[in-house]
């Protein structure tokens, strides 16, 4: 078995970030090399400072240049959009000789993004290095595991996978951006999610569809909305009672003149709630329809209260973090799932 030190740059420290950075220092099987911070407040502090852990010696830079001068194996690349200049900077740590593994995508092979998918590949042959997009959902949810669940099947009629967040248990910095607190009819008319989101979770259907053997005649789209019963107050603001409280996205692959892959997300701040879609804690849920029926929920363990946290942006970090060994030792080019094959995570088992 190899016993390999990996070089491991962090860049970003976010919230998937932060969980990343603190996998790489306990992890001994990782030497973490750098970490880059886009907040001044963190320029110049040891990334143990960052992690709430003992000193590491690695000390935080906003200097991009001098990331990209690092000797390293690897750059965990979380910021928190992904854009052209950040695309840039994943195609310079590339042609840089690193290997670069990315929670904010672009999440590839992907048929919608071409020119994306060229710059990459071009870069990977630059500089000898693979890359891989990674994430909960797209990705761990929504693409490994209902593949994984369908070798229990003898027929499959349809795969529903389901996100549902309690946003007022669990709450992000973006909930005003999202339309939560909007007029229910100007939300609808201008979804603050575009329609065309579904093209970034793309390459998640089309593991599972073209998994099974087929392959994707098209998505289709939905989009409702669910009203405040009475005023619902958040930890960023007030919703008004009538005013939008919950959002329910629903993008389904259709195969052969059926629906074949549905991904629905549930997004609501509590339960008063008109409808109420869903009911429980955050989680991921599974359901295949066919022979026989099957429902598998992904969800975090108790909290000290008894109920069970939303740990979708920490498993987005972990589900990269543990791909490392396999990421670096890939051959050149841009990296899938299916590439990887099975992974076996390196330096899990340990005292706590």
């Amino acid at each position: 078995m190899s016993q390999k030190i990996y070089r491991v740059i962090q860049w970003a420290t976010g919230t998937v970030g932060s969980t990343a950075l603190k996998y790489f220092i306990e992890n001994p099987m990782i030497e973490l090399v750098g970490v880059y911070v886009t907040n001044p407040e963190k320029v110049g502090k040891d990334a143990g400072d960052l992690s709430g852990l003992p000193a590491t010696g690695v000390i935080a830079t906003s200097d991009i240049e001098a990331i990209i001068a690092m000797d390293a194996d690897c750059v965990l690349f979380a910021p928190l959009n992904m854009a052209a200049t950040t695309l840039d900077h994943v195609c310079l740590l590339l042609e840089s000789g690193k290997n670069v593994i990315s929670p904010a995508g672009p999440f590839l092979p992907n048929k919608w993004f071409p020119d994306e998918t060229a710059k990459v590949e071009a870069a990977c042959r630059a500089g000898g290095s693979s890359y891989h997009g990674c994430g909960i959902h797209p990705g761990f949810a929504g693409d490994i595991l209902p593949l994984t669940l369908t070798r229990l099947m003898n027929r499959i009629d349809c795969i529903e996978i389901t996100e549902i967040i309690d946003k007022l248990r669990n709450p992000m910095i973006y909930t005003e951006i999202m339309g939560f607190g909007a007029d229910p009819v100007e939300l609808l008319a201008n979804p603050r999610r575009s329609p065309e989101t579904y093209k970034y979770f793309y390459s998640s259907m089309a593991m599972i569809v073209e998994g099974l053997g087929k392959e994707i005649e098209k998505v289709t789209v939905k989009f409702e909305v669910s009203k405040a019963r009475n005023d619902i107050v958040h930890p960023h603001g007030v919703v008004k009672a009538g005013m939008v409280g919950g959002q329910h996205y629903e993008w389904t692959a259709w195969v052969e003149g059926a629906p074949l892959v549905i991904y629905h997300f549930y997004w609501q701040l509590g339960e008063d709630l008109d409808p109420l879609w869903e009911e429980g804690e955050a989680r991921y849920r599974i359901r295949i329809k066919g022979d026989p029926p099957l429902e598998c929920n992904l969800m975090g363990d108790e909290d000290a209260d008894g109920r069970h946290p939303f740990l979708g942006l920490p498993w987005t970090g972990l589900v990269g973090c543990t791909v490392v060994p396999q990421v670096c030792d890939a051959a050149p080019g841009i990296v899938s799932h299916n590439d990887l094959g099975v992974v076996h995570p390196r330096g899990l088992v340990r005292r706590g």
